[in-house]
C-alpha cells in the first residue's frame, strides 16, 4: 500500500492519529464497529508519510514522467478514455501471460491484488464453506475473505521458524468444507518464500482432504529480487487447481495505476470471475490499463536498477540489524522490500513495547505493526525499498534512537 506523496503537517497527522485511534477503539466493540471488512490500522499508510517512513512495502514510486518516457506511449493524448474491455486490455493480458507462461486467455485484470482475491473468494466460496489462510499476511488478504462472508481458518506461522509454511497444520485445518487456500510467496510481511516443492506437497493435501478447493498464491513481490539474483518461476502454470495474484504496485513501484491480475486455467470461473468484476467495478480503467501494460512491456529497464537499490539497501539494513542485534530479532527476506523485524522480550518487556509505538512520531518514523498482520505488536513490518538510498542510514539511525528511549 502506497502512503501519499506529501507528509501531512503535524496537525494534520495529529488529528488522523487521534480519529484513527478512536476507530480503532470503538472497532474493538462489536458493537461499535458496523463495517462488513474489519477495521486495520493499516488503512493509515494511505493518509500519512512521515519522513523516515518505514512501513512501506513497496520499492521507490515510479514517477509518471518515468513511466511516459517508456517506448509506446507516444500518442497516449489520442487514447479514448471508453469503457475497458470485461476480463481487460488484451495488450496487457499478454504481457502478463508471458511473464507468468500462461495463455492470455488465462488473465483477467482486476484493481489491485486483493480485489481480485475478494472476487475469488465472492465466486467460489457459498454459505459454509471455508477458506484455510496462513497468517501473519496482508491485512486485506484477511479481512476481503470475511468481508466476502467465508469463514476463515487461519494457520497461524511463527517468527521461531522464519515463518516458513506448515504444511502439517494447514492439513489439518483442511476439509470437504475448504473451497480455497490462500497464500503468499514472497509473503507480505515477512518476505520468505515458498518452495515449488512446497507448493505441490500442499496440492496433494488438497487432493486427498479437500478435492474441490482451489489454491491461491499472491506473487506480489515475485519480481522484486536483489541485485543479479534470479527472480523465481511463477506458479501459474504449475497446476490448473492454482490461481495466482499479482500487479503493478510492488516490485514495479506504481501502485497508482491499481491494475492487478489473477490467472485463472478454469474457463467456467474465468467467466464467473469476469461478470463479479463487471457488476462491482464495470471493468478497469483504460489510461491505467494502457500505461501498465507499457511498464511491463519494459519491465526489466525498471526492475533492474531497482533491483540493485534494493540489494544495497538489504545490505544497509543486514548491517544494522547486526549492531542491533542485542535488542531485535529478524528474519532476513528473501524477496520483496520488506522484512520482520522484533523487539527481543529480555529487552524490552509490555510496557517498553508500547513506549517504542508511542515515541515514533517524536522521531518522524513510521514502521507497520505486526498486529496488523496478526502477529503482536512486538514485530514490525520494516520497509526498505521505499526511502531513498540517502534517507534510509538516517531513518535507520532514527529506529535506533526510538529503542534507546523505549527501553529507558
Amino acid at each position: 500500500m502506497a502512503a501519499v506523496q506529501e507528509s501531512l503537517s503535524d496537525g494534520r497527522q495529529a488529528s488522523l492519529r487521534e480519529a484513527i485511534s478512536s476507530s480503532s477503539s470503538s472497532s474493538n466493540s462489536s458493537s461499535a464497529w458496523r463495517g462488513r471488512f474489519p477495521y486495520n490500522e493499516i488503512i493509515s499508510l494511505l493518509d500519512v508519510n512521515r519522513p523516515f517512513n518505514l512501513a512501506e512495502s513497496t520499492s521507490q514510486d515510479l514517477s509518471l514522467g518515468e513511466l511516459l518516457d517508456l517506448p509506446g506511449l507516444e500518442n497516449i493524448r489520442d487514447l479514448k478514455l471508453g469503457y475497458g474491455t470485461s476480463a481487460g486490455a488484451l495488450a496487457l493480458r499478454r504481457e502478463i501471460a508471458a511473464a507468468c507462461n500462461v495463455p492470455a486467455e488465462h488473465v483477467i485484470t482486476t484493481q489491485g491484488t486483493a480485489l481480485g482475491l475478494f472476487l475469488l473468494a465472492f465466486e467460489v466460496c457459498r454459505a459454509g464453506d471455508e477458506a484455510v489462510l496462513a497468517t501473519p499476511c496482508f491485512p486485506p488478504s484477511r479481512d476481503c475473505l470475511l468481508g466476502a462472508g467465508v469463514t476463515v481458518r487461519e494457520v497461524k506461522l511463527s517468527f521461531e521458524s522464519g515463518y516458513r509454511l506448515d504444511l502439517g497444520r494447514i492439513e489439518e485445518s483442511l476439509t470437504s468444507k475448504t473451497k480455497l487456500v490462500s497464500i503468499a510467496s514472497p509473503q507480505n510481511p515477512s518476505g520468505v518464500r515458498t518452495s515449488r516443492a512446497d507448493v505441490e506437497k500442499l496440492l496433494g493435501s488438497m487432493a486427498r482432504l479437500s478435492p474441490d478447493a482451489l489454491l491461491f498464491i499472491d506473487e506480489t513481490y515475485r519480481e522484486a529480487t536483489y541485485g543479479d539474483g534470479a527472480v523465481v518461476e511463477s506458479f501459474a502454470s504449475l497446476d490448473p487447481r492454482i490461481v495466482t495474484g499479482s500487479s503493478v504496485s510492488k516490485a514495479l513501484g506504481a501502485p497508482g495505476l491499481r491494475t492487478g491480475w489473477l490467472t485463472v486455467a478454469d474457463a467456467d470461473l474465468r467467466s464467473r470471475l469476469t461478470i463479479a468484476k463487471m457488476n462491482t467495478v464495470i471493468s478497469g480503467s483504460v489510461l491505467d490499463e494502457t500505461l501498465a501494460a507499457a511498464l511491463l512491456r519494459h519491465r526489466e529497464r525498471v526492475l533492474v536498477p531497482r533491483r540493485r537499490l534494493l540489494a544495497g539497501a538489504l545490505q544497509e539494513l543486514s548491517d544494522w540489524c547486526r549492531g542491533e542485534q542485542e535488542r531485535i530479532e529478524w528474519i532476513r527476506p528473501e524477496g520483496g522490500a520488506l522484512c520482520c523485524l522484533r523487539l527481543r522480550a529480555d529487552v524490552f518487556d509490555d510496557a517498553a513495547v508500547s513506549r517504542f509505538w508511542q515515541l515514533l512520531p517524536d522521531h518522524d518514523l513510521q514502521l507497520a505493526s505486526g498486529k496488523w498482520f496478526g502477529e503482536s505488536d512486538r514485530v514490525f513490518r520494516l520497509g526498505f525499498g521505499y526511502l531513498p538510498p540517502a534517507r534510509l542510514g538516517a531513518a535507520l539511525a532514527a529506529l535506533s534512537s526510538s529503542l534507546d528511549a523505549a527501553a529507558a
